[in-house]
């Protein structure tokens, strides 16, 4: 078994509605609390990083699996969506939604746009990120495929 180990730097000079500073390898960032939280909104967040973090586990994930399928594709992207409860005064991360849009060759079949849409559904369970969400946010995929355009 192989460990990796990621480390991160983080400044924070003031109180809450101050901005601080974080630094793990390629990613250097400001971060505050967002303005729809009554923060002063500079630089990322927490809610955006971690939505960050699972888009882009997931479309690796997804991407990898596609290759060892030796699924062909014209484009590949994805949107997601994160969704923050406000209640009582607690702040729950509630739920991510993957929106992936596969479009496939001309000539793919329809058992191809079958595996595209099973691989999406599956990329989201193997995620690294997405597992260590379980049973804390809910992940949904709905998934736009089609071939050609």
């Amino acid at each position: 078994m192989a460990l990796h180990h990621f480390h991160l730097k983080a400044n924070w000079p003031g109180l809450r509605n101050d901005v601080g500073e974080i630094s793990t390898g390629n990613l250097q960032a400001k971060v505050s609390i967002p303005p729809e939280m009554n923060g002063p909104g500079i630089g990322t967040n927490p809610d955006e990083m971690l939505l960050g973090a699972a888009a882009a586990c997931y479309i690796i994930t997804l991407a990898a699996m596609m290759e060892r399928s030796k699924l062909n594709k014209k484009n590949f992207a994805l949107e997601s969506e994160g969704i923050v409860e406000f209640s009582d005064g607690i702040i729950t991360y509630r739920k991510i939604i993957h929106r992936p849009k596969i479009i496939l060759l001309d000539d793919a079949l329809d058992r191809d746009l079958r595996l595209a849409h099973r691989l999406a559904e599956k990329a989201e369970e193997s995620c690294m990120i997405s597992r260590a969400l379980k049973g804390n946010v809910i992940i949904e995929v709905e998934p736009d495929i089609a071939k050609g355009m």
